[in-house]
């Protein structure tokens, strides 16, 4: 199989490229930002305009004028706040337009990793970043350029003014500075506990039957709310600190503006300050203005952080993805499946459940999978698939990687069933169709295959007919012929069965025994898990599974014979797996492990 490989896919910078890709409305909305800031110097204008004008001439007239700008000029500042939230809310969507595809991607990847909490709390950050992105605490931030241009005239009035000034946004920023020590950690160990919180209500959900037939409610109940409750101290500490930080913060821009009067008064008496006594107002207005934006950062300080850590979990999570690699797109496969000495294990843990495993599967043949609970039959069926990848070893088909092949591409030539049986809220003919856009035609001769057409056309809307979340409408046997309906859907090359028939009476046995003939007369290639003897007479080969190895494997009649043979000698040794120079259709005999 050649390859043409292209660089890896920046997974880690993701985030960073996705607010990079913003930046034209981050500027846009700044300027604005800029504008509105320096409008608010109407106020002061206005105030020493009237004093200073309109008081000496006392004309009505520019008195009129002079209301008549103010109020356009306030007009124009809460146009251009509107605007600029409207703006900041454009980015916002665009970033999660660049990244919810990731991040999906990545909730999902920890979800076939059982890692279901990883997968909540990445919804969740990005949830946070997209408020923060248009939260006040960014439009603070936008703020402080026209502040700093209404500290530089607070210096030109008067240097000692200006000085004070400083001073006052100095605190603030100590608060800031204070707010952020302390708040972090709590709020830190508030989003873990919530994380724990909502993945183990969610596990409550799921199995809402169980605990309710077997009384196990309260003690369930007492479990969550210590997740909760620690949560929920956790984040009261942290409102706790930064609402008394909020409120000194406030507490200094108040009583800037009465000192920055008073010192202004003093200076104005002595002839130190530009403008004379009516600049000490306009100064304390103006020196107010100043500290607003740090007030309402502080103020805001606890989305600062949430967005900070959210920025930093998220990439963390995404950085942690395996790297996406395209390569050349392959042909429909025919179907020869090979696995190549397989090592493989759960993907969050290094102990192997699968040691060795070697056997081969031709079109057209059925290799029933055989053995007791935990030997490694699901397991395979995972590897089979592609979903998990091996330690060591190769699963192939028609000689290329499955783990490796493109899950897009491979995906309609593959066929699963898994052990438990998963089906989505939507139609029945969406189900069968994968979500895809539905042929008719091809879903009816799936559901015929599996002989559930009879049932499909006496729902009420047939095809149509909405299943429910899980297919909670159907029964258990309902649903694993339709999710069996599902797997056969389009005449998949690869069909991996999961214990198809674990939840089936006779006729739907029957039903599955059929489907197991019409798809190897067709030349499909199907592997079966299974625990029930129904199943084996449609079998070419049986591989005996056995602590995660494959104790036997070869045609059915001689592995049956096999173990018959053993079970009548009273001994547990079963035939060993052939070695790989030897004919796939022979039968080795030897000293392995129990079967």
């Amino acid at each position: 199989m050649s390859t043409n490989k292209k660089p890896p896919t920046p997974a880690a910078n993701i985030l960073r490229e996705s607010l990079a890709s913003q930046a034209p409305l981050f500027w846009r909305a700044g300027l604005f930002s800029l504008i509105a800031g320096l409008l608010m110097l109407t106020p002061s204008w206005f105030m020493w305009e009237v004093y200073g004008r309109v008081l000496n001439s006392r004309s009505e007239t520019t008195l009129l004028m002079l209301l008549i700008i103010t109020v356009l000029a306030y007009v124009l500042i809460e146009l251009l706040e509107l605007i600029r939230a409207r703006i900041l809310a454009r980015a916002s969507e665009g970033f999660d337009q660049r990244v919810r595809t990731r991040v999906f991607d990545l909730a999902f990847d920890t979800s076939r990793k059982r890692q279901g909490a990883m997968a909540v709390q990445a919804f969740a950050d990005l949830k946070t970043l997209r408020e923060t992105i248009s939260s006040p605490a960014v439009t603070g931030f936008m703020d402080l350029p026209a502040a700093s241009v209404m500290l530089l005239l607070m210096f030109m009035l008067s240097p000692w003014l200006g000085v004070m000034t400083l001073l006052g946004a100095c605190s603030q920023a100590l608060v800031a500075w204070a707010t952020d020590r302390k708040t972090m950690p709590l709020l830190s160990d508030a989003t873990r506990a919530s994380s724990e919180a909502q993945a183990y209500s969610a596990s409550t959900q799921r199995n809402a039957e169980v605990i309710e037939s077997m009384g196990m409610l309260e003690n369930v109940h007492k479990r969550w709310i210590s997740r909760q409750r620690r949560f929920l101290a956790r984040q009261s500490e942290a409102s706790d600190v930064a609402g008394v930080n909020a409120v000194a913060a406030r507490m200094i821009q108040t009583m800037q503006g009465s000192l920055l009067l008073g010192a202004a008064c003093w200076l104005a008496l002595h002839n130190a300050i530009w403008g004379g006594m009516g600049m000490a107002i306009v100064a304390s207005i103006i020196g107010a203005r100043v500290l607003a934006p740090m007030a309402q950062l502080v103020s805001q300080w606890r989305t600062v952080v949430s967005g900070r850590e959210a920025y930093g979990r998220l990439g963390q999570m995404l950085a942690s993805m395996p790297s996406v690699q395209e390569s050349m797109p392959l042909p429909r496969p025919k179907g020869v499946l090979t696995v190549e000495g397989v090592h493989a294990a759960a993907p969050t843990s290094n102990l192997p459940i699968l040691r060795g495993v070697t056997f081969t599967a031709n079109p057209g043949e059925l290799v029933a999978v055989i053995g007791p609970s935990a030997s490694g039959k699901t397991s395979l069926a995972r590897l089979l698939v592609g979903v998990w990848p091996a330690l060591s070893g190769k699963v192939r088909l028609d000689s290329a990687d499955v783990y490796a092949w493109n899950k897009e591409e491979l995906g309609p030539h593959v066929g699963y069933l898994p052990q438990n049986v998963e089906l989505f809220d939507g139609t029945v003919s969406a189900n069968i169709a994968r979500f895809g856009d539905a042929d008719r035609a091809k879903v009816r001769a799936a559901a015929e295959l599996v002989g559930l057409t009879s049932f499909i056309e006496s729902l009420p809307q047939g095809f149509d007919t909405e299943i429910g979340s899980d297919g909670a409408n159907l029964s258990g046997g309902q649903r694993q012929r339709l999710a069996l309906a599902r797997a056969v859907y389009d005449d998949p090359q690869l069909i991996v069965l999961d214990e198809p028939n674990a939840s089936l009476d006779e006729a739907g046995e029957k039903a599955l025994f059929n489907l197991l003939m019409a798809l190897k007369a067709r030349g499909a290639t199907v592997v079966a898990n299974t625990h029930r003897t129904s199943l084996l007479p449609a079998a070419d080969k049986i591989l005996v599974m056995n602590e995660g190895q494959s104790a036997a494997f070869g045609p059915r009649d001689d592995v049956l014979a096999a173990l018959r043979k053993a079970a009548e000698q009273g001994r547990a040794a079963v035939p060993e797996p052939p070695r790989p120079a030897a004919a796939p259709a022979q039968l080795s005999l030897g000293t392995g492990s129990a079967a």
